[in-house]
């Protein structure tokens, strides 16, 4: 059994999607954010650096207790321990990889810091605010144009769609203002149609 520790942020969200998707029992522990939890000892016995998601795998390599943080980290061990969701293509298993970097670096720091500085920030200026929001917008214009004639950002459903599927699902209202992105639109309304995906999406919530 897997214990997911996870809260509603698009890491969070990225953890419990790819648990479903990957069909493994799991018990999600919903953490509070705003009350510090994640700063409690015991948590910070699972996590050191006090954030979510984290998962501690009773049944991982050679059936040892295995614990792992960072939502990246964690797609890529499901992925191996599952044997999906990587392609078996080396040069579509190259471009799964690129994607997945994307999401989980440039993507996910820009929609990290709008989160943070929106909700803990001293000082919400809404120019910071938008400067990072066009920051995000800057790095999603790559992937809508990757998806051009695509289904998948690597022609097949991996990790790097799981990765990035998060940031577009709590940020399409941006999405929205901005105008354009017709192959990320697409492409979002094909995950979201995915039982295992719109389940994994709630679970943190």
């Amino acid at each position: 059994m897997i214990d997911l520790y996870t809260g509603p942020t698009a890491n969070g969200h990225r953890a419990a999607v790819a648990l479903e998707v990957f069909g493994l029992p799991y018990r999600a522990h919903k953490m509070n954010l705003q009350s510090g939890e994640t700063r409690k000892p015991e948590y910070l016995a699972i996590n050191r650096a006090g954030a979510i998601p984290a998962i501690v795998d009773d049944e991982g390599p050679g059936g040892s207790k295995v614990t792992i943080a960072q939502s990246g980290a964690i797609l890529l061990y499901l992925a191996e321990k599952t044997g999906k969701l990587l392609p078996k293509d080396p040069v579509r298993r190259a471009t799964a990889l690129q994607w997945f970097m994307h999401a989980c670096s440039d993507c996910a720091v820009s929609a990290g810091v709008i989160f943070q500085y929106s909700n803990f920030g001293p000082d919400k200026t809404p120019a910071n605010i938008e400067y990072f929001e066009k920051r995000l917008l800057g790095f999603l214009a790559p992937a809508d144009q990757q998806l051009a004639g695509r289904d998948f950002l690597a022609d097949e459903l991996s990790i790097a769609d799981l990765a990035l599927y998060p940031i577009y699902a709590t940020r399409k209202a941006l999405i929205d203002k901005a105008g354009g992105f017709e192959n990320l639109h697409r492409w979002g309304a094909k995950m979201a149609a995915h039982a295992a995906v719109a389940k994994g999406m709630t679970v943190s919530v």
